[in-house]
């Protein structure tokens, strides 16, 4: 009687701890399940740059970084200058140099990089052109699109003031 029930309380213990050590590395596994899955969602969130979409971060070609897409000298539709809406303006970042303009149009996931020979000279890419006069105008082929009063932030309608983020 000895033997058996020493035997079996050897067995117990053999299978006891066994199931033990499955339930831990199921758990284990299931864990590294969850952070594979959060891993992946937090990749797919950003574009091929890096940059986090999902936060309106966007890259930068003349800038080479990630950056807010609303960052740069906001340019109003010509038809409405008090516009109030940031989805319908276009937004202007210039590199260090200030050779370079990046453009920004609304509804537009990409940007177009626009060139000046010299200071003083309209920044041009294809038919569009940028001026600098009372702030910036924004041209495309012999149309007025865009203008702005060269500011970077935010504008306040009815207001002096200005609002910055």
């Amino acid at each position: 009687m000895k033997k058996i029930s020493a035997f079996l309380l050897v067995l117990l213990v053999v299978t006891s701890c066994k199931l033990t050590g499955d339930d831990e590395k199921e758990i284990e596994e299931t864990r590294n399940t969850g952070a594979t899955v959060k891993d992946s969602i937090t990749v797919n969130d950003k574009d091929e740059n890096g940059c986090l979409a999902s936060a309106g971060y966007i890259w930068s070609k003349v800038n080479k970084e990630c950056v807010k897409g609303f960052s740069g000298i906001q340019l109003n539709p010509i038809d409405k200058p008090d516009n109030g809406d940031e989805t319908l303006s276009a937004y202007v970042m210039f590199n260090e140099d200030g050779d370079m303009a990046e453009v920004f149009l609304p509804k537009d996931t990409t940007s177009m990089v626009l060139v000046r020979d010299a200071e003083g000279k309209p920044w041009i890419f294809k038919e569009w052109q940028l001026i600098p006069w009372k702030g910036y105008v924004l041209k495309k082929g012999e149309n007025n699109m865009y203008s702005g009063d060269g500011e970077i932030g935010k504008k306040v309608t009815d207001s002096d003031t200005e609002e910055q983020q």
